[in-house]
């Protein structure tokens, strides 16, 4: 730093103690605003020395420094410019899925939502009647109230579900008008539903008699009065129970 005032002291040509006090400031001040204060005070009091010496040595002396020659930097001024940034923003894009339940089974909880299934589930395989459908999820676990819930939340038509367990039953074994409603009410339908179902398959009462006949006889033995009072007994009328016999061979 000493070495750095020492060149400018020479270069000036000033021994002055005020010209000296104005470079240690210079070097001193490190902001540029006081750089280039200070050094517009060097110039001010080298052009002073240099008239005081003009008049005292001789025409033949170096000229004075010019003012040109000192180096003053600036420094740059930065104005923040504000560009106003255009909204791009979009609305945001809305995906709608389909949803995997039904908007009725989306209220129920994960166990109701599986009886509603397991309630379809059986429909789909037999008939039940409304009673029988609530037992047979009970069964398979649930409670009362989820499968009662089930079962009113699928609920189908008792009448058909009646018609359709009907044949089923004809399907397997003769039934009596009487007796297929009879066992209709077992599986739980109402006398309503039952007689519903029983008239709407529409049976030939009388061929049904005969095939009842011809399974009791290829179960056990009958005399011809016994039959026909084991068919009364089963529903058919007497001139139902009569002709199966007949049509069996007794």
């Amino acid at each position: 730093m000493s070495g750095d005032h020492d060149t400018l002291r020479d270069d000036k040509g000033v021994s002055d103690g005020s010209m000296r006090k104005l470079i240690e400031a210079l070097w001193l001040d490190r902001t540029w605003k006081g750089r280039t204060a200070i050094a517009a005070g060097v110039l001010l009091v080298g052009a002073a020395a240099s008239a005081g010496q003009e008049s005292a040595e001789p025409a033949n002396e170096p000229a004075p420094i010019a003012a040109a020659e000192v180096s003053t930097t600036v420094a740059p001024t930065t104005t923040a410019v504000t560009t106003a940034t255009p909204n791009t923003t979009r609305p945001p894009t809305t995906t709608t899925r389909a949803p995997t339940t039904t908007t009725a089974e989306a209220q129920f909880t994960r166990s109701e939502q599986n009886a509603i299934r397991s309630a379809r589930s059986y429909l789909e395989y037999t008939a039940f009647s409304r009673s029988g459908l609530v037992g047979q999820l009970e069964y398979e676990g649930f409670t009362n109230a989820e499968a009662t819930m089930a079962v009113d939340t699928v609920n189908p038509d008792w009448f058909e579900q009646a018609a359709l367990s009907a044949e089923q039953y004809l399907e397997y074994t003769a039934f009596s008008r009487s007796g297929l409603i009879s066992q209709l009410e077992y599986e739980g339908f109402t006398n309503a539903e039952a007689t519903s179902g029983a008239d709407y398959v529409n049976a030939d009462w009388f061929e049904q008699a005969a095939l009842s006949a011809e399974q009791y006889l290829d179960y056990s033995a009958f005399s011809r009065s016994g039959l026909i009072d084991q068919l009364e007994y089963e529903g058919f009328t007497t001139e139902q129970a009569t002709y199966g016999v007949d049509e069996a061979g007794l």
